[in-house]
């Protein structure tokens, strides 16, 4: 796993300053909050008397939200810097994750997830190009760090989920906020401020930029991919039949293999195979792995076995795309991270909500199906791009690509 370094701490992606590993921190607990309230959905359904579509809720205000709010954080961050955007978002994470865990309806639980959620998108959108910027080990070594630290958290928010939420279904929320209390001191203290963009960006320019080809149809190979990943993540847990400290440790197990694969899997496959064979190769097991969980839903063991193995293809899908995204996009950083985002999380947001009227109008099978196929045309539409992934190859190839102007320089002459 070589990164190409700038610095003299060529190499390890865990050589970084202190700054880095604050905004790393405040990533694994942020990514925490996915899965954190994974164990407790059912607890959360037959407390409040919810149904299940009730609860998926849970998910679809959150990152319909969060995908919307990704729009604004371009626009927020070069007007108040990043520092402050990291800050204001922690703040809205705590406050709304503390609201959440007081609340007694699930209608409550919703509109404060939906307050997280905007939370959680100047958060992510901002803390990818924080630790780009403060890191030392150079742009792969960013991204490797920044999804370690997103499958660390996806790891073990299921894990603290299921022990907070045996106590009670609050918990895990209390968890989330005092976690994000001590993530928020961290980035006041370590992080040193990021001098303010030269340009101010505009409110419409993540739209905009999705005018760029390659960035459109990554962020729809992407939507795809998450209709099928949270279609998995907001309903597999309730035909598992599980208590919360069970379904905790499944979605751990699931986790692991996630962070794993994101951090030593991805970079290895993707040097023997290439990003398009990857990619294509990867969706395709996502979507036999999915086809395997709608057929086999009511067999608790093959569930678990299915869920847990895709940690594989998911864990190298977000290191890959992640990667992908940012060289193939011809516009800056923030900006491509924001349009990717909004697209992406649009997807991952709609597609429990539809898991749960799917299943009420047919049956617990039909989401998994469409969650397969929905990668099928992930496939697809990537495979229109075929041309751009190859240019994004040498653009990630080409040592040191430090900046984005310099990154721009090299798109514009590979385009030429």
């Amino acid at each position: 796993m070589h990164s190409h370094a700038t610095g003299a701490d060529a190499g390890s992606p865990f050589k970084q300053p202190r700054a880095v590993f604050a905004v790393a921190f405040a990533c694994v607990v942020s990514f925490m909050g996915i899965g954190l309230v994974d164990p407790i959905l059912p607890a959360i359904s037959s407390e409040l008397h919810a149904s299940p579509s009730q609860v998926t809720m849970l998910f679809t205000s959150y990152l319909v939200v969060t995908a919307v709010a990704m729009l604004i954080t371009g626009w927020v961050s070069s007007r108040i810097g990043a520092k402050k955007t990291l800050i204001v978002g922690l703040a809205l994470i705590v406050v709304f994750a503390f609201l959440a865990g007081t609340s007694d309806s699930i209608s409550g639980i919703v509109d404060f997830r939906a307050g997280w959620g905007v939370g959680n998108a100047l958060f992510i959108a901002t803390s990818l190009a924080v630790i780009i910027a403060s890191a030392t080990g150079g742009f792969a070594g960013a991204i490797i760090l920044y999804e370690a630290a997103l499958g660390l958290g996806i790891a073990v928010g299921p894990l603290l989920g299921g022990v907070l939420g045996s106590i009670s279904w609050r918990g895990p929320f209390f968890g989330v906020a005092g976690l994000m209390a001590i993530a928020l001191l961290a980035t006041v203290f370590l992080v040193k401020p990021l001098p303010l963009p030269e340009r101010k960006t505009g409110l419409l320019e993540p739209v905009k930029a999705l005018r760029h080809r390659g960035l459109l149809t990554m962020s729809l190979a992407a939507l795809c991919y998450n209709w099928a990943f949270f279609t998995m993540l907001g309903y597999a847990p309730f035909p598992m039949h599980l208590g919360a400290i069970q379904l905790g440790w499944v979605f751990t197990g699931w986790g692991v293999l996630v962070a794993v694969f994101a951090v030593f899997g991805a970079p290895r496959i993707q040097g023997r195979l290439g990003i398009a064979r990857t990619l294509y190769l990867n969706l395709f097991v996502f979507a036999l792995i999915i086809a395997g969980i709608g057929l086999w839903t009511d067999h608790q063991a093959a569930l678990i076995a299915l869920v847990i193995a895709a940690g594989i293809p998911i864990g190298i899908n977000n290191t890959v795309t992640t990667a992908a995204v940012m060289s193939v996009a011809p516009v800056e950083r923030p900006v491509a991270s924001a349009a990717y985002g909004f697209v992406r999380f649009i997807g991952g947001g709609l597609a429990p909500y539809a898991a749960g009227k799917l299943v009420e109008h047919y049956n617990i099978h039909v989401p998994f199906y469409i969650g397969s196929v929905a990668l099928l045309v992930g496939i697809a539409i990537l495979s229109t791009g075929h041309g751009l992934l190859a240019q994004a190859e040498q653009a990630q190839a080409a040592p040191a690509v430090t900046s984005a102007t310099e990154a721009e320089e090299l798109e514009v002459g590979s385009a030429s």
